[in-house]
């Protein structure tokens, strides 16, 4: 419990923090409103009022790698691992602490998207089970996202690669996947994206067309977060804190 509270501490009070989980809600409804007020005939509702999380992910890699790598780049890494030397521990706080924060943040921000969706789209209502799959899905989503942050913050430690490798591997991955002529190995790559993969939770129509089902999808991101955490803390046992 004292490294929990230490890292909370820390979050709460990193002037940033605030504006960071403020940025996620904020883009994730505003988004989701221009979607769904303009959601063609036959489009998904669940997807066009949480499409602003695709965007708000990117706020959310740079709240959860700021969270292990900022401690990096102001050398503050050698005072707490010299207090709390157990370092797992210390990096399952610091993902437990990013975690909460972030589906804290995004449990709003789909609350809200669900609000002002409704405005446009009456239908859009979570006592429908596809939909309330779909909110409640999206923000685990965000929370694997921060994860999986954390862990390649771990990987990297400086703050601006760890930042790039993340958003690379969110928004690049499928853009290359698209590139690849063969149909059988596109949709192969489909269902290992991580992106992809994971915002497949979303889908609540056409479910046959999706390359991959909505929670296997958002499983597809778990493990990706969790090589990820399991890459971070084998770097973290095994290397010196200034290194």
């Amino acid at each position: 419990m004292t490294v929990l509270h230490a890292e909370w501490t820390k979050a709460r009070t990193v002037p940033g923090t605030p504006w960071l989980l403020a940025g996620v809600v904020a883009l994730t409804i505003l988004v989701g409103a221009l979607a769904t007020n303009g959601m063609p005939t036959g489009g998904d509702p669940a997807k066009s009022a949480f499409m602003g999380v695709a965007l708000g992910q990117a706020v959310v890699a740079v709240l959860a790698v700021a969270t292990v790598s900022g401690e990096y780049g102001t050398g503050m890494i050698r005072t707490t691992l010299t207090a709390m030397p157990r370092r797992l521990t210390v990096l399952a706080a610091k993902g437990f602490v990013v975690t909460a924060l972030t589906v804290t943040a995004g449990t709003a921000a789909i609350a809200g998207a669900v609000a002002v969706g409704h405005h446009f789209l009456p239908g859009l209502s979570l006592s429908d089970g596809p939909i309330l799959r779909a909110a409640v899905g999206s923000v685990l989503y965000l929370g694997l996202v921060a994860l999986f942050s954390v862990g390649v913050a771990a990987l990297v430690r400086e703050s601006a690669t760890a930042v790039g490798v993340v958003l690379a591997l969110l928004y690049l991955t499928p853009l290359v996947v698209s590139l690849v002529s063969d149909p059988d190995w596109r949709d192969r790559l489909e269902k290992l994206s991580p992106m992809t993969a994971g915002l497949s939770i979303q889908a609540t129509v056409n479910l046959d067309t999706q390359p991959i089902g909505p929670w296997q999808g958002l499983g597809v991101l778990a493990l990706w977060a969790a090589a990820a955490l399991l890459a971070g803390g084998t770097a973290l046992r095994l290397r010196d804190a200034g290194q």
